[in-house]
């Protein structure tokens, strides 16, 4: 299984759990990255993770990112295909980044993509040509388990 965590699913972990869905997602969160560890699923990384986790300007926060995405099998570099399919989903109100995200994650044939945005979620609920699940940490980790 190949999963795509956008920087606010990585960086979760970090949030101050001053609400109870930070502190499940994560914990959902160190679970997916244990199962990166064990093997189970595939992280994969790209040249806007890369390029959104530089721009941090928090150094542990940044350091963490970093730590992350090296655990990552498979890097997806932006290409003109990715670019053109990113376009498309401006289309349909997602933000630039997102945007980028969503389809490096398509390139990198990723089967979950993994974000805490609510409303990114719901944008890519309305995307019918959409080839990556967008999902939730909790979320994921439920399909995991059945």
């Amino acid at each position: 299984m190949k999963v795509y965590l956008d920087l606010c699913a990585i960086q979760r972990p970090l949030d101050t759990p001053n609400q109870i869905r930070i502190l499940l997602e994560a914990e959902a969160v160190l679970g997916i990255l244990s199962l990166c560890e064990s093997g189970l699923i595939e992280l994969i990384s790209s040249e806007a993770l890369v390029y959104e986790n530089e721009r941090n300007p928090l150094p542990i926060r940044r350091g963490y990112g970093e730590a992350v995405l090296a655990r990552a099998k498979i890097m997806v570099n932006l290409t003109a295909k990715a670019k053109e399919r990113a376009y498309q989903f401006l289309q349909e109100g997602v933000k630039p980044l997102d945007a980028l995200h969503l389809a490096l994650a398509e390139a990198g044939e990723a089967d979950y993509f993994c974000t805490c945005d609510d409303r990114l979620r719901r944008q890519a609920k309305h995307i019918k040509d959409l080839v990556t699940r967008v999902v939730s940490p909790i979320e994921l980790i439920q399909e995991i388990e059945k």
